[in-house]
């Protein structure tokens, strides 16, 4: 069976691929921007054509999450034969706030798993990889500007979030994980203020950490997050989560067998971000 890659430049999308390879897969990487992607095909998500081209053969697909082309991807599916779809949706979909029903992951969630083939939702919460952002805030002003900096989460490692993707696709559309989705978070709770702490820890680098009020955080993250209902969704969220551990879910370590890794561990894997 031949596998899709959608969102190929991603760094789950590659370690996804990584890991299909070396298993002996037949794999094909698509992406809107492939031409730094040896072998990728162009996709447009949007545009039926290019998605019945991207499908064709195809039996099973590893698929972003994007509620504007999600209609468009299941009749494309249906109509190539696919027999899996594993989606890369988000914890967020599950969010039980006055926000929730803004939350295009919980609306891709509905279309894709309304479709003619198996479905697994991987709903992975904080990624560890959100730190490079933060980089980016260190280098140009030594400090780092979020709200609620004493949220709880309990953030993943990419390559976790792979690794679960791997075993639904490698056991196949009549496998053990049709209909069913994973919340997925690292193996430990841990404030924003203490992910900072090991930044600095780690690498040697001071960092202010800036505890921006609602209404700050508000105006500077709406430059960025154009979605309203997403940035109120995770706003409310973060108020949620304050003082409150937060819930460390077994699907990593249920699904692949190992424990996911913790966040010093990806400080490890990723030496150079706060450095270079």
């Amino acid at each position: 069976m031949k596998i899709l890659i959608t969102g190929g430049r991603g760094k789950i999308a590659r370690a996804v691929h990584a890991g299909l390879v070396a298993a002996g897969r037949d794999v094909r990487v698509a992406s809107r921007e492939p031409a730094d992607l040896p072998g990728a095909i162009a996709l447009n998500p949007a545009h039926p054509v290019s998605l019945a081209n991207a499908l064709d053969g195809i039996s099973q697909v590893f698929l972003y999450s994007d509620p504007s082309t999600a209609e468009l991807f299941v009749e494309a599916a249906e109509n190539a034969g696919v027999k899996q779809v594993v989606l890369l949706s988000s914890l967020s979909s599950q969010a039980d706030n006055e926000h929730a029903a803004g939350d295009p992951h919980a609306a891709t969630e509905r279309v894709i798993a309304g479709g003619d083939y198996a479905t697994t939702r991987l709903q992975p919460g904080t990624f560890m990889s959100n730190a490079i952002y933060w980089s980016y805030q260190v280098r140009a002003t030594g400090q780092i500007r979020i709200p609620y900096l004493d949220a709880e989460e309990a953030p993943i490692h990419e390559q976790d979030i792979a690794d679960v993707a791997l075993e639904v696709l490698l056991d196949g559309p009549s496998g053990n994980h049709n209909g069913l989705a994973y919340p997925l978070t690292g193996p430990e709770s841990m404030t924003r203020r203490h992910q900072i702490e090991l930044i600095t820890e780690h690498t040697g680098v001071p960092i202010e950490a800036v505890d921006l009020t609602p209404d700050q955080a508000l105006e500077e993250m709406s430059a960025v997050m154009r979605n309203p209902a997403q940035l109120a969704s995770l706003m409310a969220y973060w108020a949620s989560r304050v003082g409150s551990p937060h819930p460390v879910e077994p699907s990593v370590e249920l699904v692949t067998g190992h424990s996911g890794r913790t966040f010093t561990t990806w400080l490890h894997d990723n030496p150079t971000v706060y450095t270079s």
